[in-house]
């Protein structure tokens, strides 16, 4: 799914960042202990089955292949977990040598950042408390009260569908708190990346959400780099297509999702 809004905003905020004086105007790619190059990849640890901490851990499909990439193409990472909204700013800013987070690949984002090559189709969803039976589809969000995360492409499209039908927007920091405004009747809906809902209805039978209508979009996720590094998208791109030759792509999906893709 998942994400956008950054065109103007992350702009600011990249500006705004090293402006503050953080001292990591430089890339943040290094030598690790092996000798290697480490590079430093920003990635939003509450967005399971992609990134999620377990057993004092950083997990998920996207870890794991940014980790797999790297052992194919001979570099070290550094995992750097923070809010989904400041990893492309921070990207921007040179503080991350880029970003694996489930990141949707879109025309705004490219303008600011490059990406590897599409290794993932998400797709927005709406979601609803399991009790709820009057949505059962966006016609249906005429007065409705949406949750959603800041700084995604399911923002976006809630702010559109919020004006289009005259919907109330409320915006949260993270999944899990746009997830509990639902399941507490604070809001009628939100809007999630599909595979993402789907999993956590699959492991939480208790969240009482259920997944209702088609899917909005068809995005495609991608991993992000600082604009210009295609050395990096290279290895990215090479490390990517020897997994999905070397059968370890489909191992990682599976692991998580049970499903080929």
């Amino acid at each position: 799914m998942k994400k956008l809004m950054f065109a103007v905003v992350s702009g600011l905020l990249a500006l705004t960042v090293s402006a503050c004086g953080t001292g990591t105007d430089q890339a943040a790619s290094t030598s690790g202990q092996s000798g290697a190059t480490k590079y430093v990849f920003g990635t939003d640890a509450t967005y399971p089955p992609f990134e999620f901490e377990k057993d004092g851990k950083y997990v998920g499909i996207d870890i794991d292949l940014i980790n797999a990439i790297a052992k194919e193409e001979g570099f070290e990472v550094e995992i750097k977990p923070m809010d989904f909204k400041g990893i492309i700013p921070a990207v921007q800013a040179k503080q991350l040598d880029g970003a694996i987070a489930g990141i949707s690949i879109n025309d705004k984002r490219k303008e600011i950042l490059d990406f590897s090559e599409p290794y993932y189709q998400a797709g927005l969803s709406l979601v609803v408390r399991e009790d709820n039976t009057t949505i059962n589809g966006e016609a249906d969000l005429a007065g409705k009260t949406i949750a959603i995360k800041k700084g995604t492409t399911g923002a976006t499209f809630a702010d559109e569908l919020g004006k289009k039908y005259g919907a109330t927007v409320k915006y949260f920091d993270d999944s899990p708190s746009m997830f509990q405004e639902v399941q507490n009747g604070n809001a009628d809906v939100t809007i999630e990346d599909y595979p993402v809902i789907s999993y956590k209805i699959a492991v939480d039978p208790a969240s009482k959400l259920k997944i209702v209508g088609d899917r909005l979009n068809g995005d495609h996720y991608g991993i992000a780099v600082l604009k210009g590094n295609k050395d990096l998208q290279d290895k990215l791109n090479s490390g990517l297509k020897k997994l999905k030759e070397n059968g370890k792509y489909d191992e990682i999906i599976n692991t998580y999702l049970n499903t080929k893709k």
